[in-house]
């Protein structure tokens, strides 16, 4: 599904416009990058919950060429599913819905 097809739905549902539906989606990821990167936590319960995690400096090869090149301390965006998600979807995979 991508994010267009997640915008028709959604305008299907509620009866907003495409436009409005994308205007709301686009500030609701917005809002999340935003919280990342300031090192905050979004939890949406029922859903999961975003975090960033730190990844220290190391070195590592290039399999291309065999350079060793230094990989500098960074902060990588983890999602963690929540259990009635996981839950959710093991159920509505079994049954085929």
């Amino acid at each position: 599904m991508t994010k267009l097809d997640i915008i028709k739905k959604i305008s299907l549902e509620t009866g907003f416009t495409n436009v409005e539906v994308e205007l709301f989606l686009d500030s609701f990821i917005n809002s999340i990058k935003t919280s990342l990167s300031k090192g905050e936590k979004i939890e949406i319960r029922g859903f999961g919950s975003f975090i960033t995690k730190k990844r220290n400096a190391r070195k590592a090869r290039n399999p291309l060429t065999n350079e060793i090149v230094d990989l500098d301390d960074r902060y990588i965006p983890f999602f963690k599913v929540s259990k009635i998600l996981k839950e959710y979807v093991n159920k509505t995979i079994i049954r085929g819905f």
